[in-house]
């Protein structure tokens, strides 16, 4: 099959679609494919040109970040009449948006932080939630921009002085315990990973998330079965609710002494690359790096 691998990218993610690219490209190419990697720049009309010229049968989206995976690129690939992996134009959109899909989570039922979305000048004046709470940029992923506020921390100011990811943000009411994560194949959940930075007085940040070393990963996470059964439903349930398609990924906190299970976010562009918790949970379940790649370009021809 011709497969366009649609990679890099202008986010802040650039580099994390760059590893996850080449690992894809690789992958499908073992796996039989005649691929086309396309390197995604400022100019949109370069990128248009590569598809035409490749006339690929699927395309595979390995952006990540605003633009790659938030709607932008998936109505680019919708105009070409194009099929591509991971989620249409309004799942992707909706989950880019923190805002937005605390929205739908919570129509649905499913569990999420105390929050609201604030304009960042109010940082200026008072603290919008009481400490210990969370800072979030609405539209980035891989945990950029994120900040905690602890009690009699003063850095609000500072950080609205900063902040660079627009004029609003998302404020959540800090979870204490533990980070988990739970990825979805179509219509399956994997299983369901317990995420130990190796600084342990950090939080799961980016250079946690994708340098060697930075964190390890227990897998399957050493819980109760029905916390485990109670994590895998609702990382579907919120799959479905977002309508994804393909492979998404649901992150929560887990406070083992309130026994409380808190979804943070929902991934419709999971990472692939070599330290990424996708393939991890594939391969646990005996779905090898290159099957998982192939599963994704197969699926795409189906929605």
């Amino acid at each position: 099959m011709k497969v366009a691998v649609l990679y890099g990218g202008i986010s802040s993610e650039r580099p994390v679609s760059l590893s996850s690219g080449n690992a894809i490209i690789s992958a499908l190419m073992e796996a039989g494919h005649d691929v086309t990697p396309v390197d995604v720049g400022a100019d949109i009309a370069t990128t248009i040109s590569a598809l035409r010229q490749a006339a690929p049968d699927v395309v595979f989206n390995a952006l990540h970040g605003p633009m790659g995976e938030d709607g932008a690129i998936q109505g680019v690939l919708e105009w070409l009449k194009l099929p591509y992996t991971h989620s249409g134009i309004r799942a992707s959109a909706v989950a880019m948006d923190k805002g937005a899909t605390r929205t739908l989570l919570a129509a649905a039922g499913l569990p999420i932080a105390n929050g609201r979305v604030i304009a960042v000048s109010e940082l200026f004046h008072a603290d919008p939630l009481p400490a210990p709470y969370v800072i979030k940029p609405i539209a980035e992923g891989s945990s950029v921009g994120v900040e905690i506020i602890r009690p009699a921390d003063n850095r609000r100011a500072e950080i609205a002085q900063t902040w660079r990811f627009g004029d609003e943000a998302l404020v959540e009411s800090f979870i204490p315990g533990r980070e988990l994560t739970t990825a979805v194949l179509g219509d399956r959940s994997l299983a369901v990973t317990d995420i130990l930075p190796a600084d342990t007085t950090k939080f799961y940040d980016f250079d946690a998330k994708y340098s060697v070393g930075g964190s390890r990963h227990v897998i399957p996470a050493e819980l109760p079965d029905a916390v485990t059964q109670r994590a895998l439903d609702l990382a579907l349930k919120a799959h479905r609710a977002l309508d994804c398609k393909g492979a998404s990924r649901t992150d929560f906190r887990y406070d083992d002494e309130t026994d409380q299970l808190i979804i943070l976010e929902v991934n419709t562009q999971p990472g692939m690359t070599p330290t990424s918790l996708l393939p991890e949970q594939a391969a646990y379940c005996g779905i090898s790096y290159p099957e998982l790649c192939d599963w994704l370009v197969r699926d795409a021809l189906t929605h």
